[in-house]
Order: structure tokens, then C-alpha cells, then sequence
């Protein structure tokens, strides 16, 4: 049996300016998330991107094509049922922050991540208040629990929406405090993302790229850009 597909059902999808937002419609039809709620984006921008997704699906629906719809869904139907947890769980990477925990040789090695990732947490605390401290080799060593107090407070601060977007700057770097410098424009998503990735990137130049690693990381590349783009979205 070949496998079922949706096709698509609708002529145009609109933006609707509501009392709680701006939600979607196709052919005058609200727009409901997997859980059923009303999409209803908290922008008119991010809203008009969810409409452009719809209005390019093709006779078959790809849902592979609407990134900011699966945004939008996360944030209504995981994000903003369990907001603090979320915020709680996104701050809790700064225990472990990937800028933190430094190789203890080869040199070269030592000297890169300190000439790139100490000027971001440099930046961090001046803008936080706070500095995350760094330790040599691999073992856990906890962090203040003051300055992760503060960290989880501009956490709590964010929207869901936000927070959906938060999430993944975070997880897919592996650092609270990048996530934090995305979303202050610190630098270019790109190049935080080239700095999340040092130690990978210092492995392909000592013994070579390998082609499926960097397939990969162009995805989550991908991923964490579309995720600075659903932050922004979120507040403009």
C-alpha cells in the first residue's frame, strides 16, 4: 500500500488580528495546533510567515516546509503548558555551559577556546551581572548558585514563544550563555554557531572533515539560525 499523504484543502491562508494576537486562517477557517488550540502568533510578522508557509504547500502537504508553523505548535502546545519548567530546565545548562569546561592540552587547542569563548562570557557578565566560572578537563564542578539564580531569572522573563526559540539556541549549542548572546546580537548567528562548534571544527583541521558530521552540523546549523529568526519574530 503506498503511504497516505494530506493534500492540501485550501485556496489561501490570511492573517487575522485578534484580541489575544494574530492567528491564521485558510479560506476564513482558524488555523488549530496538533493540540487543538487557536494558533495565534504573538506578532503580526511571525504570524505572516506561518501564512507564506501555507499558501507555498504544493497539492501534497510537506510539513517539512513550514518551519514556523512547527514553531508555533512547540510553543503553544509544549512551551506555554509548562513555561517555568521549560525556563528552569533552558537555565540549568548553565551548571554544565559548554564555554565553561576547557581542554587541558594541546596548547593550541587551549589558546583557542580562550580567545573565543572568554570575551563571550566577558560580555555576559557585563550584560548579566554575572560570570559563569571555567574549569579545566571534563568533571562537573558546579557553578555559583547565585549566578545561576540570575540566569534563571531572564529565563522566567521570556514569553513562550521566546522560549521556543530560546530552547533551541541552547540545546543545539550546548550553552546557556550563547543561547543568551544570540538573542543580544553579541554576533552573527553564524559565527556563534562556528564558536559552539570549536572543538569540532579543531578535530576536522588536525585529522580531516568528515562528510556525514558536517551534513549534520549543516542542519543543526540550519536549525539554530530558523531558531534566533522565531526569537526575534516573537517580540518585534
Amino acid at each position: 500500500m503506498s503511504e497516505w499523504k494530506a493534500k492540501r484543502f485550501w485556496k489561501e491562508a490570511a492573517v487575522d488580528e485578534t484580541a489575544e494576537g494574530f492567528g491564521i486562517s485558510l479560506d476564513g477557517r482558524p488555523v488549530k495546533t496538533p493540540a487543538k488550540r487557536s494558533l495565534i502568533a504573538p506578532t503580526r510578522h511571525f504570524a505572516e510567515r506561518i501564512a507564506n508557509e501555507w499558501n507555498a504547500q504544493g497539492e501534497v502537504i510537506d510539513p517539512g516546509a513550514m518551519p514556523f508553523t512547527r514553531s508555533a505548535n512547540a510553543a503553544l502546545d509544549k512551551v506555554a503548558v509548562q513555561q517555568d519548567e521549560v525556563a528552569d530546565m533552558l537555565a540549568a545548562y548553565g551548571d554544565s555551559d559548554l564555554l565553561c569546561y576547557r581542554a587541558e592540552y594541546p596548547e593550541r587547542l587551549v589558546a583557542r577556546q580562550s580567545a573565543q569563548w572568554d570575551p563571550i562570557l566577558d560580555r555576559a557578565a557585563g550584560v548579566f551581572g554575572t560570570r559563569l566560572q571555567t574549569r579545566a578537563g571534563v568533571m562537573h564542578v558546579p557553578q555559583e548558585p547565585e549566578a545561576l539564580a540570575r540566569l534563571t531569572e531572564k529565563t522566567r522573563k521570556m514569553s513562550a514563544f521566546e522560549l521556543a526559540g530560546f530552547h533551541d539556541l541552547v540545546s543545539l549549542s550546548g550553552s546557556l550563555i550563547l543561547g543568551f548572546a544570540a538573542t543580544h546580537d553579541f554576533l552573527s548567528p553564524k559565527a556563534i554557531w562556528d564558536i559552539s562548534r570549536l572543538d569540532e571544527i579543531w578535530q576536522a583541521e588536525e585529522w580531516g572533515s568528515d562528510e556525514e558530521a558536517e551534513a549534520a552540523a549543516a542542519v543543526k546549523e540550519a536549525a539554530f539560525v530558523h531558531a534566533k529568526q522565531v526569537f526575534e519574530l516573537s517580540r518585534d
